[in-house]
């Protein structure tokens, strides 16, 4: 499923017109994007959380010379399904 069918059923489920529904999923990935850009994690009970997790500096190798090269420590967006989602998918 891509943005705009997400956005179709999102139309189609709470009956609203697919601008209204674009939106409304715009404004929850950017309202998502903003907590976890301060840090905060966001937390839909039965649907899961999103959370910062942080990745230390390490050495890594490069592939094509096999010089050791450094990688730097970076932040990284992850998600935890919930229960219910699990549930659902199994």
């Amino acid at each position: 499923m891509n943005k705009s069918e997400l956005i179709d059923a999102i139309a189609a489920g709470a009956d609203i017109s697919k601008a209204a529904a674009g939106r409304a999923l715009d404004s929850m990935i950017d309202s998502v994007s903003g907590a976890l850009k301060q840090g905060d994690t966001v937390n839909l009970i039965g649907f899961g959380t999103f959370m910062v997790r942080e990745r230390a500096a390490r050495t890594g190798r490069n592939p094509r010379t096999g010089e050791s090269i450094k990688i730097a420590a970076s932040k990284n967006p992850s998600f935890k399904a919930g229960k219910a989602l699990k549930d659902a998918v199994n």
